[in-house]
């Protein structure tokens, strides 16, 4: 997804499908077991049973990738345009996310009341119509998203006012706020996986992840190879120790969650940095794939819920004698119509949007033709 500010790379729109992928197999599992198949439990696949992880992917992928950007206007001698910047967001995120509100209303139109339209602004609160279905649920993360746009321009222009230092100190804030909030919260899990105090550090640690590249990029690229595979054991061994020690959804209230996100981000930014400074390009057919996987991430990660609901009922049919194989057809199916849906909701809803922005720097239209994602 091509940038408006800064030079388009296809590396950051393979993580995006990355971590939209793992956000489907998480909810694939949950589904499937659910109804019968087959139930993985074990450190190897906990990036499938832990698949939730990938939600802090997206988040430390949009540190870093705002940050990028900031450091790029700021080497052209400009500052972000807030009210610019916002505009961009809102055209981004809004046409897409009302569609899934308005959904969600119309699920829960019986018990709906006239203030859960302020849902609308804080979905990962409280009984958000969002959250009341499955079809809907993951919009969760959107309010999350659209605070840290909120107060980006501002963190980017005292961190490079201050440096790197900067983002430290709100690593410490935010640490103590984790503790303290986990003495008086008895369902804390929930709280540090949906709210700001367990996901701010998430984006602070991806702004960090791009100062450090800034900096590094020459070491990095030398190192890469050694940093990806470092970075991939780390990964693994996050989610493998969470399932361990406290799987979501059967831990409400563990000390483990305390420091998780913070973990966690920091797994995710150490394969931000390796693959960005890796050099070698994929075969050119997986490459185009996995960015268009990136592309379409938004639109993925919105309805893939809905299509798995719909396929829930139909997981049954396949039974070829292997569990395995089995599931794989089924994850092909699911997967492969979550994709086409995606395609169509990218071309539909989203793309018409993403032409109408503006540059965060000049603070004026664009041609048509040169605007996609940022």
């Amino acid at each position: 997804m091509h940038s408006l500010n800064i030079q388009y790379n296809p590396r950051l729109d393979q993580l995006r499908w990355l971590a939209a992928t793992l956000v489907f197999l998480f909810h694939f599992h949950l589904e499937y077991a659910g109804n019968g198949g087959m139930r993985l439990d074990g450190p190897w696949t906990a990036l499938i049973t832990e698949g939730h992880t990938g939600v802090g992917l997206f988040f430390t992928l949009s540190g870093f990738l705002f940050m990028q950007i900031a450091l790029h206007q700021h080497g052209a001698g400009r500052e972000i345009v807030y009210r610019d910047f916002l505009r961009n967001r809102v055209l981004r995120i809004v046409p897409l996310y009302l569609v899934i509100f308005l959904v969600a209303t119309s699920i829960g139109r019986d018990k709906f009341a006239p203030q859960d339209l302020l849902y609308f602004f804080a979905s990962n609160l409280g009984l958000a119509p969002t959250s009341g279905s499955v079809v809907t649920g993951a919009a969760w993360t959107i309010s999350l998203e659209f605070m840290f746009y909120l107060v980006f321009p501002f963190l980017a222009r005292f961190t490079l006012e201050r440096g790197i230092a900067y983002l430290g100190g709100w690593l410490v804030l935010m640490a103590f706020f984790k503790v303290a909030a986990y003495t008086v919260n008895d369902n804390s899990t929930l709280m540090y996986f949906s709210t700001w105090v367990g996901r701010f550090d998430q984006f602070l640690i991806g702004m960090a992840a791009a100062l450090l590249y800034a900096r590094w990029r020459p070491q990095l690229a030398r190192w890469a190879p050694l940093l990806l595979l470092a970075s991939i054991a780390l990964v693994m061994w996050n989610t493998a120790l969470m399932h361990r020690i406290a799987p979501f959804g059967a831990t409400p209230r563990s000390a483990f969650w305390i420091g998780w996100s913070l973990l966690e981000s920091l797994g995710w930014a150490a394969l931000v940095l390796a693959w960005v400074a890796f050099t070698p390009r994929l075969p050119g057919l997986l490459e185009r794939a996995l960015c268009q996987g990136g592309k379409i991430s938004f639109s993925f990660y919105l309805l893939h819920m809905g299509l798995l609901h719909v396929f829930a009922s139909r997981f049954k049919l396949v039974a070829t004698g292997s569990p395995w194989l089995d599931a794989g057809i089924v994850f092909g199916l699911a997967y492969g119509a979550t994709w086409a849906l995606s395609t169509l909701c990218y071309h539909i809803v989203e793309e018409p949007f993403l032409r109408m922005r503006r540059n965060y720097g000049a603070g004026r239209m664009v041609p048509a033709q040169a605007a996609r994602e940022s």
